[in-house]
């Protein structure tokens, strides 16, 4: 089954958006995804062909997201959220735990973005959020799955996490976590104004200015033009 997703995934590939998505993803020396190899596959084929794989083992589940190739590590992802949505509580927490082990192989802002919110930050919804202190403490992979995590919980108008780790990372040098934080201000923004910019109120003068433009983006322009 896997040498046959792998396969399929190959079929699908396109010289022409690889070469563009390892720009975009900034893939050369000395970037933050220096090596990441593209295949220029685009996210709804790797969602339809995920969908069609769903009873992938674990086993072949961690040789994709040890992969050097973009799209077999964000498959693996979506693969597992189809597992993670279809598990029992026990196999929820077994999956959560695999997905931890591999932080380092999502390793790309998208296979963040579009995993933590719906395995780990789901998972947390209704448990202690202890781990998300650790990890915002982590590598950068590591601080924004943290950050993207608690995006499930701004859904349920739980904002307390979100905000204690957007504190936790005001001071992070890294535009990806600058960007990550702002734009879950912003999320936050949407469920009560009034909250975000009591944070801002308070941090504006000193947080970074790409999080600051993140988190004030949706604003009228004149309240924009007063908080930059």
């Amino acid at each position: 089954m896997l040498n046959r997703l792998k396969k399929e995934l190959e079929s699908l590939k396109d010289a022409e958006k690889a070469k563009n998505l390892q720009r975009f993803f900034k893939t050369g020396k000395g970037q933050y995804a220096e090596g990441d190899i593209f295949l220029g596959v685009i996210v709804p084929k790797q969602r339809k062909v995920a969908s069609q794989y769903r009873h992938l083992s674990l086993s072949d589940i961690q040789k994709m997201l040890s992969s050097k190739i973009h799209e077999h590590r964000l498959t693996a992802l979506f693969i597992l959220i189809h597992k993670y949505q279809r598990a029992d509580d026990k196999e929820k927490r077994g999956i959560v735990d695999f997905y931890l082990r591999n932080s380092k192989n999502i390793n790309n802002w998208d296979l963040v973005d579009l995993s933590a919110p719906n395995i780990l930050g789901d998972f947390l919804l209704n448990k202690n959020r202890k781990i998300l202190y650790k990890l915002a403490k982590g590598h950068l992979w590591e601080k924004r799955i943290a950050v993207l995590a608690s995006f499930a919980f701004i859904r349920k108008n739980d904002f307390k996490d979100s905000l204690k780790i957007a504190e936790i990372l005001l001071k992070d040098k890294h535009d990806l976590i600058h960007k990550a934080v702002g734009w879950m201000l912003r999320e936050i923004g949407k469920q009560n104004q009034d909250i975000e910019e009591k944070f801002l109120k308070k941090h504006c003068k000193t947080m970074p200015r790409t999080m600051l433009r993140y988190a004030i983006e949706k604003f009228p322009e004149s309240k924009r033009k007063t908080y930059l």
